[in-house]
């Protein structure tokens, strides 16, 4: 395939990396980025790519969108505010920039003269709420809405079977698992599915939903307090301080490596069987907060042990990690990178000294505390 690809994001963790990608490949690539605050400073990233055009600008400028559009012929959507807590307290900002921002992007591409063949866009493992679970004593599947306030304040963390009481085991989470969103942040990446499933089907541009599960690796801002964990906690170590980790460290996720991550985005851009199709981008690996954390003090060999608060913030989930033979049979995609080496090569880049180690959490910490966001 060849041709113009718009990247929204495209300075950012995983649009970069998605850039360098296409243009490995020939494509043809415009950026739009506002280079936003939190992750950049405002400044350019020294990892731009220099055979890429860029446009500085809001996502929600359609005048400005409408321009970009006219001679694009793929968009992988990237754009968004990320954040679980932040954006539980900052409702406005995330609903206007993550949704209204989609919205801004599909209707410049339906009211302009373009030829958009195809949309990829971003989503999150977020949007299922809890993962999936099953009850070894019922012999059945369960749907978990949500872990009770009552529950998680008497530190019962585990999701619990809403017939017989005993507590779940958790289990790989396919694309068809009720979606329930318990956060400001999950539910605009809902809105921005299907919002462009809705406008892709309707005027029969092809769109592919991928569900991220938690990306991590180089160039992620490892300043954002509001950033992945991998990044907090390495920036947390750098700065002689212990990572903090909620609840009882013992929640599982799925870590998947940011190259993965785009190799996936462009698989997804080229390939028909995967159209109007909805997939997890995982690893199927599941690995507890606790360890992870152990692991990152490891590799940078500094005897420093991690905090653990018993405290539950409000919009975490228990456990998710990925089903992703969805990606394997439509993307014919599978991680290569094992959570260790992804993890030595985010320390490795971390301690070149060369991005600023500035540590923010507990600013954002006490902010959660005061908004009565942990309990």
């Amino acid at each position: 395939m060849s041709g113009k690809v718009l990247v929204t994001g495209g300075c950012g963790f995983i649009g970069s990396w998605t850039v360098d990608l296409l243009i490995e490949k020939g494509y043809d690539v415009v950026v739009l980025d506002n280079l936003e605050w939190q992750v950049h400073r405002g400044r350019m990233p020294e990892w731009i790519n220099p055979k890429a055009c860029y446009v500085f600008g809001d996502l929600r400028d359609y005048r400005l969108l409408r321009e970009i559009i006219s001679d694009v012929d793929y968009v992988i959507h990237l754009a968004a505010l990320v954040g679980i807590g932040q954006s539980m307290y900052e409702v406005e900002r995330y609903t206007d920039v993550n949704v209204r921002g989609t919205a801004a992007l599909l209707e410049s591409i339906i009211n302009s003269n373009s030829d958009v063949k195809k949309v990829v866009v971003a989503s999150s493992m977020n949007v299922y709420g809890e993962g999936k679970y099953y009850c070894e004593t019922c012999g059945e599947y369960k749907v978990v809405q949500s872990r009770s306030l009552e529950q998680l304040r008497k530190r019962i963390w585990n999701p619990l079977c809403p017939d017989c009481g005993q507590e779940l085991k958790p289990v790989p989470t396919d694309e068809n698992k009720s979606l329930n969103p318990l956060s400001i942040y999950a539910w605009t990446k809902l809105a921005q599915e299907q919002l462009s499933m809705i406008i892709g089907r309707a005027y029969g541009i092809p769109v592919v939903v991928l569900r991220y599960f938690n990306v991590y690796g180089p160039r992620q801002s490892l300043s954002n307090p509001y950033a992945g964990v991998c990044a907090i906690f390495i920036c947390r170590l750098l700065n002689g301080k212990p990572p903090y980790i909620f609840e009882d460290g013992g929640q599982l996720r799925d870590f998947v490596y940011v190259k993965d991550v785009a190799e996936a985005n462009i698989l997804a851009l080229e390939r028909r069987a995967c159209d109007y199709q909805v997939i997890n981008i995982g690893t199927s690996k599941p690995i507890s907060i606790l360890r992870l954390a152990k692991e990152i003090t490891a590799i940078l060999k500094v005897d420093i042990e991690p905090h653990v608060t018993y405290k539950y913030r409000k919009g975490d989930i228990r456990h998710c990690f990925a089903d992703i033979s969805k990606a394997e049979k439509l993307l014919d995609w599978r991680p290569r990178t094992a959570i260790r080496e992804g993890l030595r090569r985010l320390i490795e880049w971390a301690l070149k000294g060369k991005w600023e180690l500035m540590d923010r959490f507990d600013k954002v910490y006490e902010e959660m505390e005061r908004k009565g966001i942990l309990i």
